[in-house]
């Protein structure tokens, strides 16, 4: 057998290899099939998320600056009560304690299952038992006392570890999920801005509260994001992928019966 001259086939393949990144990077970026944008775009945010979590953690871990605002905000919230303030936030962090959020997520649960979501509804059983799972985890992981207090605003009796927040974890999960529900819902620029604003808005104000009524400090919440954000992308993208190649395998053999019967 004749050995082709790699000089001659060094640019084919160059040309062939060219063709085949431009395919994969077609795919991952095309709308549809069960490996698409959606999947891209989960990755990334994964990624980006992670990435966040672990430079936050690096920082709380090695005293840097971030400890010492964290510090300096817990005293500030500390001498700044009042009474009111105190009441309302007292109520939202009840709402998103363990069973708050439990509850939030069977009356969402329920809507999906009246409105035959199904793979929504698989998302929500995945994302919130598996978010709180995975909060306790990372909480043994890094074992950070709570903020202490010689008068605190409210008596928490808090016995758990401080880093990351798991009121604040939830409720990313929980809006975060929310949201983008909704998102996928309507193209409307406007709309999709109002959606996105809502769900932060709703876990800026439960950190707010964690941090308010002295159980948490800073960094213990915008970790507790960045690692809900990573856990929802795994979820979302993990679903859809498997909805687009069932999807994918439904039209394929739809296709493959009308052939057969012409």
């Amino acid at each position: 057998m004749d050995v082709p001259d790699s000089p001659t086939d060094f640019p084919t393949l160059l040309r062939a290899l060219k063709r085949a990144l431009k395919r994969f990077g077609a795919a991952r970026l095309a709308s549809g099939g069960a490996f698409g944008l959606h999947l891209t775009a989960g990755l990334s945010l994964l990624v980006a998320a992670v990435a966040i979590f672990a430079a936050i953690a690096a920082a709380m871990t090695g005293g840097r600056r971030i400890t010492v605002l964290d510090v300096q905000l817990a005293l500030w919230f500390n001498g700044h009560a009042h009474a009111g303030l105190t009441r309302a936030l007292w109520l939202l962090t009840q709402l998103h304690s363990t069973p708050g959020i439990l509850v939030l997520a069977a009356l969402l649960g329920a809507c999906l299952y009246a409105r035959k979501e199904r793979y929504w509804l698989l998302t929500l059983s995945i994302a919130i038992p598996g978010g709180m799972l995975l909060n306790v985890l990372l909480k043994y992981l890094y074992m950070r006392a709570r903020p202490g207090f010689a008068h605190p605003i409210v008596d928490l009796h808090l016995d758990t570890y401080s880093f990351p927040s798991g009121h604040t974890a939830s409720a990313t999960v929980l809006y975060g999920l929310l949201a983008a529900y909704f998102l996928c819902r309507t193209r409307r620029p406007l709309a999709r801005a109002a959606i996105v604003l809502a769900a932060a808005l709703m876990v800026a104000l439960v950190a707010l509260s964690r941090m308010y009524l002295g159980a948490h400090y800073l960094s213990d919440v915008l970790a507790a994001c960045a690692e809900s954000c990573a856990w929802l992308a795994v979820c979302l993208t993990s679903v859809s992928s498997l909805r687009r190649r069932r999807e994918s395998r439904g039209q394929s053999t739809h296709h493959f019966n009308d052939t057969e019967a012409d």
